[in-house]
């Protein structure tokens, strides 16, 4: 079925980044067939779907290249003598306590909760990087279930870890291994998957060895998020953490390597040599106190940098505001930066998603999938091709976005959500919620 957005003005995004007033994108099934004049294409398409932006802004969805769902029920949680004073502390005593207790149950409303989230905030492709060693077995296919119904593209892995030992960490690589296969007889081209790692201080050499064994088509992996990582490898192995992932054969075009805050000038070529790609995460480098990534080192480097949340948000507007003034704070320099966010957040995460599923993201052309966003904004000063993206991140903002299309399909219509009951996924997510906090907290 043919459906055609119009009455809006038309942001194409891409290279030429083209405004078209009085616009419109007609697509079919899940790929665009025109953009372009309002008029024209109404009369080209008069049997089409007609969807109305009511004088908003259309241009296309975004993509978060790092989140983490597993971790939605931290959301006002406060778990008693939890007051972590460095990063491991943070990972020991939050996020490994909370994955510790989660079942598929509670996985399955995370993903529910986020991917709403992250329909509401126009995002329609995610890259997660999951972890719940209350519950392995299956835990990639709830997220996968709950990604096809709401019809969000989901890139999936499950981290592998020894920290809860080695048979966890086999159950691990083994959950990475079932859920590829899944993909691989996924008609829906929402789902996609790599080999979750959590870091390399957390992973064995025996178990980074049969992980790589198992799985050969690209790894997601927190790299030098915080200095232990970096100073644990070099203690361990005498090498630096991408050193020691290029000798066991993890990197490459298909392995995203995420935050990367402590990196040698070698780190960095290396990366550029293998093709592999950096995502950055602001909001989480300042949250934990981590330091922060060069990203402009790494621009110069000719690394891929992406932008992600790291489960901080699902508004990408968020993470690309906090990322442009970022890198000007740690800079000291008030011009520097501006490209490079729009670099990250829509280029390069475009072809982060080029590489791990079908089609064409970040613009709309003929041929393009069918991602599609509209944002109710209504600029009071001029909006032209070369400053609409100041208007992006001094005007935007993730709740301005009123209408979501994602792989061609309407996922939101006028911020009413078309592919689920949300006040009843809303109430289980209590419920799953208050379970895992009763057992974090003491009552259970």
């Amino acid at each position: 079925m043919k459906c055609i957005l119009h009455g809006g003005t038309v942001v194409t995004g891409g290279k030429q980044n083209n405004i078209i007033e009085n616009g419109a994108v007609v697509w079919e099934n899940n790929k665009i067939l025109a953009v372009g004049d309002e008029k024209k294409l109404l009369n080209r398409f008069s049997d089409a779907d007609r969807i109305n932006a009511n004088g908003g802004i259309i241009f296309p969805a975004f993509i978060n290249a790092h989140h983490h769902i597993y971790s939605a029920f931290a959301r006002g949680l406060s778990i008693p003598n939890n007051t972590p004073t460095n990063f491991l502390a943070v990972l020991e005593g939050t996020w490994w306590n909370i994955d510790r207790h989660l079942t598929n149950a509670m996985t399955r409303y995370s993903a529910y909760m986020t991917l709403i989230e992250c329909i509401k905030a126009g995002v329609t492709t995610v890259f997660d990087h999951h972890a719940s060693f209350g519950e392995i077995t299956g835990s990639l296919s709830e997220i996968a279930e709950v990604s096809t119904e709401l019809g969000i593209r989901s890139c999936l892995c499950y981290e592998i870890s020894d920290r809860d030992g080695e048979q966890k960490a086999k159950e691990s690589v083994i959950e990475n291994v079932r859920f590829a296969k899944e993909c691989e007889s996924d008609k829906s081209g929402l789902l996609s998957s790599l080999c979750g790692m959590h870091a390399s201080f957390t992973i064995s050499e025996k178990t980074m060895a049969f992980a790589r064994e198992q799985m050969n088509d690209g790894f997601h992996i927190h790299v030098c998020e915080g200095s232990y990582d970096r100073d644990d490898c070099e203690r361990l192995y005498h090498e630096s953490v991408i050193s020691r992932l290029k000798r066991h054969d993890i990197l490459g075009e298909k392995t995203i390597c995420v935050h990367c805050v402590y990196l040698t000038d070698d780190d960095r070529q290396i990366l550029a040599d293998t093709n592999t790609a950096v995502v950055h995460n602001p909001q989480s480098n300042m949250g934990n106190a981590v330091s922060v990534t060069d990203v402009l080192k790494l621009f110069n480097s000719g690394v891929t940098v992406g932008l992600g949340t790291d489960g901080f948000t699902s508004d990408m507007l968020e993470s690309m505001k906090h990322a442009n003034v970022l890198i000007k704070h740690e800079n000291k320099h008030p011009s520097v930066g501006w490209n490079e966010t729009f670099d990250m957040a829509l280029t390069n995460n475009a072809l982060l998603a080029s590489r791990h599923f079908n089609g064409e993201f970040g613009e709309l052309k003929a041929g393009a999938n069918a991602d599609i966003i509209v944002s109710d904004y209504m600029p009071f000063t001029p909006l032209t091709k070369d400053n609409f993206s100041g208007h992006m991140l001094f005007g935007m903002n993730g709740r301005n976005i009123v209408t979501t299309v994602g792989n061609g399909k309407i996922l939101m219509k006028n911020r009413e959500l078309l592919t689920v009951d949300e006040e009843k996924i809303r109430f289980e997510s209590q419920k799953q919620s208050k379970e895992l906090w009763n057992i974090l907290c003491g009552g259970a």
